[in-house]
């Protein structure tokens, strides 16, 4: 990597869909909203040889350090980028459909609106593994195949779904919409996780969601206090023949 590179190159290299390696171990790390803690709590424990870091997205609004978060995330990843992946949720979305309420975004200057927009502008929208994991924000897109997310784009359906997108633990497909959050059922979750060729999705958004549905294919993880006093990341085996089941990951509290 050159020195000189800006954090929009870096985050333009990694494309909609980021692919993770094929050795070591993934951490996922649900919504931190704000909670400075949480994040300095999971590079202190895992920033290290052999680990890749994936932020599942709403860095900022709720919490009481967004600025501190999403700042100090944004320089972890342009120092190293190959460890640290930053996707997409619904709170860095807000140049592009706004939303209320919005401490972060509506607390800053000019300058710094028009700075935060871009970068949160070029962020990925999912990272998958060779072994079979998706992780999103919010939930899978209806698409052809994997690589289509690469295609993307901002404000569109699939968008959306991957950002906004709600899950309910019912038979179904498209159950409404819930105040411009997308809401889809386990008829959705699997065709689509078929269609994607994953295994497991990891997510995060949904607080009030239970953790693990759909046959043990989806977890839901909250890392921030503003949620819950139960932090969790869930760690993969990227070395693992297959991830089946959330079974095949380990989930701790931090």
């Amino acid at each position: 990597m050159n020195r000189s590179d800006s954090l929009l190159d870096i985050l333009s290299r990694d494309r909609r869909l980021v692919r993770l390696p094929e050795s070591g171990k993934a951490v996922f790390i649900g919504d931190t909203h704000g909670d400075f803690d949480a994040t300095e709590t999971v590079f202190r424990t895992f920033f290290k040889p052999g680990y890749v870091l994936v932020f599942l997205g709403d860095y900022v609004d709720r919490g009481d350090h967004s600025f501190e978060n999403i700042s100090f995330l944004l320089e972890k990843k342009k120092e190293t980028p190959d460890r640290v992946y930053l996707l997409a949720g619904n709170h860095e979305g807000y140049c592009s459909v706004p939303f209320s309420p919005a401490d972060f975004w509506e607390g800053l200057s000019p300058k710094e609106y028009e700075y935060f927009s871009e970068i949160c502008k070029a962020f990925p929208f999912a990272a998958v593994t060779r072994n079979g994991l998706c992780a999103v924000h919010g939930a899978t897109p209806d698409l052809e195949n994997v690589d289509a997310i690469d295609s993307i784009e901002l404000c569109s359906e699939h968008w959306v779904q991957m950002t906004w997108g709600d899950f309910v633990e019912r038979p179904g497909e498209f159950l409404g919409d819930r105040g411009g959050r997308p809401t889809f059922g386990e008829d959705y979750f699997l065709r689509t996780m078929e269609r994607l060729g994953m295994n497991v999705l990891v997510r995060s958004h949904q607080p009030h969601i239970a953790p693990v549905i759909f046959q043990k294919r989806c977890l839901t993880l909250m890392t921030s206090y503003y949620y819950t006093f139960d932090r969790r990341i869930a760690i993969a085996d990227l070395e693992k023949p297959a991830i089946r089941t959330v079974d095949d990951l380990e989930i701790i509290e931090i």
